[in-house]
């Protein structure tokens, strides 16, 4: 039940934005995500209002306008090895379409299962 954000600078075009959410979902699913389970939200930031290091943390190439950083909100429980896979995952599948993995940050949250409701103001999980 992961809740995925991508903050990106205003004006990337709809077929990267495409590639983001197909790739970070596909990652998510091989790691026990329903493919149902997609909710993805594209947030899109004048330059003014979306600040980041080019090369924090020591990059060999700058990043660019591309940068997207990722936030990923789900339930506990997921190992450290699961959030490794899933990471390297969205590498694979954003390398495949031309998307640099210097552009891309990831960050993941976790909130108690309790904490969703995802209609008529039920908690799945009790």
């Amino acid at each position: 039940m992961p809740l995925v954000t991508f903050t990106l600078l205003k004006g990337q075009p709809a077929a990267l934005k495409t590639k983001l959410g197909d790739a970070v979902h596909l990652a998510l699913e091989k790691a026990g995500v329903p493919k149902a389970d997609r909710f993805q939200r594209f947030l899109e930031l004048d330059k003014e209002n979306f600040n980041y290091n080019l090369h924090y943390p020591d990059l060999a190439e700058p990043r660019t306008d591309r940068f997207v950083l990722i936030e990923i909100l789900f339930s506990v429980g997921r190992s450290v090895k699961i959030k490794q896979k899933i990471l390297n995952d969205i590498h694979d599948y954003l390398h495949a379409a031309g998307i640099s993995s210097n552009d891309v940050m990831v960050c993941f949250q976790e909130t108690a299962w309790e904490n969703w409701s995802f209609a008529n103001g039920h908690i799945l999980h009790k």
